[in-house]
């Protein structure tokens, strides 16, 4: 076993084989529910590794490293799965890359269909989104991943890459090739076990020609009980901008069967919204993407708007940024498009009143779990300030303003080796850590696409598909990184070449498109990454 770092909040544990993943994980997992591992925050098992999140204000890097290494010391031989429900899945084969897959492996398209049909895949384990499951079974269909991912896959696709075969619970993005295209429903968080494939099923795949109705994309929206439209200290949604959702700490916890942790873009800045209103830390805030929100409160509120550098008015009359804001009953709060940077975030004392989903408030836009986003006409409620929020506030209202520095440019972000540094030449990472990157316009919660020098690898093997952390500088075949962040997929097939330390997570939820950004080593002037293999 090997453990490689991915940034300063987590440790990624290599082994063997699948079976080896499989036991590691299990291992850990029992061990994390009998109190053995203090501060571990998810597990993630993929095709021969386990990624260990952690918070490091409750343990360290060499903490973890050294119960990963004593619990798979006292691992025996891997056993066998026990029995398996087989599920029969209707596919129209039809994939855009069909033609491209048939001619990379020498076939023609009816041995394509024929062979991926006659397979009986197993699924391996979960990953990637919710519902995704990676399907192992015919080594003769291995083809590699575009050199480019896709920004949006559409729900129902089914793909190959390397040698597993996946679909695509929702519309995301993706580098697998696609071959077809099913109707299953893949993940629904009302049934008792959500996700329809379990690691250990196996999956038939039933060639037809047409199917009776298109994935459904998403959760359906849900009308929590804790959104009272008859509400008085609430707030009316009159306009809702390019984006505007409830966000909180997320839902560790959930990565296993394919559901990342979501929460807040900047953390930094939707902490210091709640502070500012005397919220508690797991409390909410509305976090607004490209402003655009219009509001009306029913009742006076003290609110506070953090993040970005945007006009905020109340009633027209211009208020301060990152300070308590008295909002009468009656009038209107607009939040315009940011001068600098992306996302602004809306707290009020006493906290919004949403119910969660599975632990959390936060909407995850990669997997649509979490209360819904905002439109026009919704009604936000908010729960009752404390008697003590006047001193909080006030004593609040006294500190330092936002600290985020939105107009340098380029922005510096920060980054630690990352669990694949070592298959990537020494030139990559000195063009990784020196070049100006320009930020594409692929940016939403779930990364942002850098554009600059290619990054050339030193190991050119397909990556098995592993866990990936919130920060991952993940480079794709075209030599083009992407920064991760708070909805990204849960595991990746491109290898991570470094992880943004957490504060540059935060300032790189702010990017917009066409931003300039340097990648800078953190710690001491000099650093580098690890020594290849």
């Amino acid at each position: 076993m090997r453990l490689l770092p991915a940034g300063s909040a987590a440790v990624l544990a290599e082994v063997g084989s699948l079976a080896e993943s499989r036991a590691l994980h299990a291992a850990l997992a029992a061990e994390v529910e009998g109190g053995g591992l203090p501060g571990v925050l998810d597990l993630v098992p993929a095709a021969r590794t386990v990624i260990v999140t952690f918070d490091p204000r409750v343990t360290t890097t060499k903490g973890v490293a050294g119960r990963v290494a004593a619990v798979a010391g006292a691992l025996g031989r891997p056993t066998g799965s026990g029995p398996a429900r087989t599920h029969e899945l209707s596919v129209v084969y039809d994939g855009a890359d069909l033609t491209v897959v048939a001619a990379s492996l020498g076939m023609s398209v009816e041995e394509v269909v024929e062979r991926h049909a006659s397979t009986s895949w197993e699924v391996a384990f979960a990953g990637f989104a919710p519902g995704f499951g990676y399907l192992a079974g015919d080594d003769s269909l291995r083809v590699p991943r575009r050199s480019s991912p896709r920004t949006a896959v559409p729900a129902g696709s089914v793909a190959l890459a390397d040698t597993w075969c996946g679909i695509y619970p929702r519309t995301t993005p993706g580098g697998w090739q696609l071959v077809g295209r099913t109707d299953a429903p893949l993940w629904d968080i009302d049934r008792l076990s959500p996700a329809l494939l379990a690691p250990g099923d196996r999956v038939r795949f039933v060639p037809v020609d047409h199917l009776p109705g298109a994935l459904e994309d998403g959760a359906p929206a849900r009308a929590p009980e804790g959104l009272a439209p008859g509400a008085r200290r609430a707030v009316e949604v009159l306009e809702a901008g390019p984006l505007a959702t409830l966000q909180d700490l997320g839902r560790p916890g959930y990565a296993a069967v394919g559901l990342g942790r979501s929460g807040a873009a900047d953390l930094t800045s939707h902490a210091l919204a709640l502070r500012l209103t005397g919220c508690a830390t797991d409390a909410a805030t509305v976090e607004v993407t490209l402003g655009g929100l219009v509001a009306r409160a029913r009742e006076d509120l003290l609110v506070a708007v953090t993040g970005a550098t945007a006009a905020i008015t109340v009633d027209g009359r211009a208020v301060a940024p990152s300070s308590v804001v008295r909002w009468p009953g009656g009038s209107v709060l607009r939040i315009d498009r940011p001068v600098h940077g992306l996302r602004s975030y809306l707290a009020v004392s006493g906290g919004w009143l949403r119910d969660p989903v599975l632990g959390s408030r936060a909407y995850d836009t990669l997997s649509g779990t979490g209360p819904a986003p905002l439109r026009p006409g919704d009604v936000l409620a908010a729960g009752e300030a404390g008697t003590d929020v006047r001193l909080a506030v006030d004593h609040a209202a006294t500190g330092p303003a936002d600290p985020r520095r939105l107009v340098a440019a380029p922005s510096v972000l920060f980054v630690e080796p990352g669990p694949r540094a070592d298959w990537f030449t020494d030139a990559a990472w000195q063009a990784l850590t020196t070049a100006e990157w320009t930020v594409t316009a692929d940016v939403d919660r779930v990364g942002a696409r850098l554009r600059g020098p290619a990054l050339g690898r030193a190991v050119t093997d397909e990556l098995p598909s592993e866990g990936v952390v919130r920060g991952s500088v993940q480079v794709s075949s075209d030599g083009q990184p992407t920064l991760f962040l708070s909805d990204h997929p849960v595991t990746g097939g491109y290898p991570v070449i470094a992880v943004l330390t957490a504060e540059s997570c935060d300032r790189a939820a702010q990017l917009v498109p066409g931003a300039r950004v340097r990648l800078s080593p953190a710690g001491a002037p000099g650093a580098r990454r690890a020594p290849r293999r």
